[in-house]
């Protein structure tokens, strides 16, 4: 057993052996592990006590004793601390090795898969200002409206007025917003007090369009003094912006959007475009923030499914129908499902916009609907699953293969449900044929990656 004696401020001298998933050095004190933010393996730093728990503990660089040559060193660490960037120390062809050994792991430790040949992962061009949606916290600090990001594992507000990977655009926004915002002071909502109006700062922009969406998160529908002419001189100062809107959120929870947007000005949606496709993308939509590598995931998701005319396709959280859409004239019929309304008026839409006649969308879970379609004699040659980050329900997987599909694709934001997922697969008889990590989200940790599954 190991002992623990450690208290806090104690410091040491110690060399960094890991990384986490999540971008902290690993360092091992008498076989005591401590996470320690902006350390890299192979550097040797003195490190100082944060926190210690039962089984590990939180250490901080006090001074680098060694760096590594792998480390990017004018890094604003508050990219570090808010998690904005949390790899973003790292040069980037690390990032891409360490993302590989990851998925690597994962199949071994998860699925049983040692070794398994998980392609390169396919790095992105533009490693910075690549996202095309912010979601921006709004506090009072010190009596001011400030804009920024939290601090990791927690809600205390950072100031960032650059954000690194956003869209330059999106950034100038935010930054015009706050400060008209400031002077006809609007008080932001206070979570203890729960008093104040504005919550969050959302802003969508196509990376094909240009088109902007701004979304203002608040407590109520009555806007304050002043906000009216803010809202005004925005549009002017950027007439790429399309829609402004108001979310009314008065819930308490961590969830930023409420279910209520009253169009303020313009559309209730932007168009980007995709693949060729234009697609119409409204507030509660979901669409991958990063769309220049969205469309090599989505195309390697393509090669992998092997499509041809005669093919019908299932398209199960269908989101707005780009997975679908994007394929549609490459074979028979498209069939997709997603629980979202408004995300299926969106898809219905888009495959009028781009005069595609031969995609349906339904509301509904897939375990429910795929069945009915199989009564009804609609039997998938191919079905493409893009779950969110808790991956796949067992009984998706059972109605899934039920239909007796040649080609599962499977397109994961969270390799860790993925490599679970495989086992259950295989249980259903489909064996992991291939697999592609596509980097999303350069600078953090987040993986994406495309595979597919072949009946056995």
């Amino acid at each position: 057993m190991v002992m623990t004696n450690f208290k806090k401020n104690d410091t040491f001298e110690a060399e960094v052996i890991d990384l986490t998933h999540e971008g902290q050095g690993v360092v091992k004190i008498d076989q005591f592990p401590f996470f320690v933010d902006n350390a890299l393996p192979g550097e040797q730093i003195k490190m100082r006590v944060l926190k210690v728990g039962k089984s590990y503990g939180f250490g901080r660089v006090d001074e680098f004793l060694k760096q590594s040559p792998s480390r990017v060193t004018s890094l604003n660490l508050d990219y570090l601390r808010t998690g904005i960037a949390d790899f973003g120390h790292l040069i980037y062809p690390e990032q891409l090795k360490f993302k590989h050994q990851q998925v690597v792991e994962l199949l071994y430790k998860t699925a049983h898969k040692p070794n398994y040949p998980v392609l390169p992962v396919l790095g992105a061009t533009e490693t910075l200002r690549y996202r095309n949606k912010a979601q921006v916290p709004v506090q009072m600090v010190e009596g001011q409206l400030t804009t920024g990001f939290y601090r990791k594992h927690s809600h205390q507000l950072v100031s960032v007025e650059d954000f690194y990977i956003q869209h330059p655009e999106i950034d100038a926004v935010v930054l015009s917003l706050r400060n008209a915002l400031r002077t006809v002071h609007v008080k932001a909502y206070d979570e203890q007090t729960r008093r104040g109006w504005l919550r969050h700062i959302v802003v969508r922009r196509g990376y094909h369009t240009g088109e902007m969406m701004v979304t203002l998160v608040a407590t109520s529908a009555q806007l304050p003094q002043g906000v009216d002419t803010v809202l005004q001189q925005l549009k002017e100062n950027f007439p790429s912006i399309k829609s402004i809107q108001l979310n009314i959120n008065k819930g308490t929870g961590s969830f930023i959007l409420g279910k209520t947007f009253k169009v303020l000005y313009g559309k209730n949606y932007i168009q980007d475009t995709m693949l060729g496709k234009t697609f119409q993308i409204s507030a509660p939509a979901f669409y991958q923030v990063n769309t220049a590598q969205a469309e090599r995931l989505y195309q390697t998701a393509y090669d992998f499914a092997n499509l041809s005319q005669e093919d019908i396709i299932v398209d199960a959280y269908s989101g707005i129908g780009t997975i679908g859409l994007g394929l549609a004239d490459q074979v028979a019929q498209v069939y997709g499902m997603e629980v979202i309304p408004q995300a299926v008026e969106d898809a219905q839409h888009n495959a009028k916009l781009n005069h595609i006649e031969n995609a349906h969308y339904e509301v509904g879970t897939a375990e429910a609907i795929m069945p009915q379609w199989l009564q009804k004699g609609i039997k998938p040659d191919v079905i493409f699953v893009d779950p969110p980050r808790k991956g796949l329900d067992e009984q998706f997987i059972k109605a899934a293969t039920a239909t007796n599909p040649r080609t599962i694709v499977y397109v994961s934001c969270n390799p860790a449900t993925f490599a679970r997922d495989v086992l259950r697969f295989e249980a259903e008889n489909y064996r992991l044929d291939k697999v592609q990590p596509v980097d999303l989200f350069p600078q953090t940790h987040h993986i994406e990656l495309v595979a597919s599954f072949i009946r056995n």
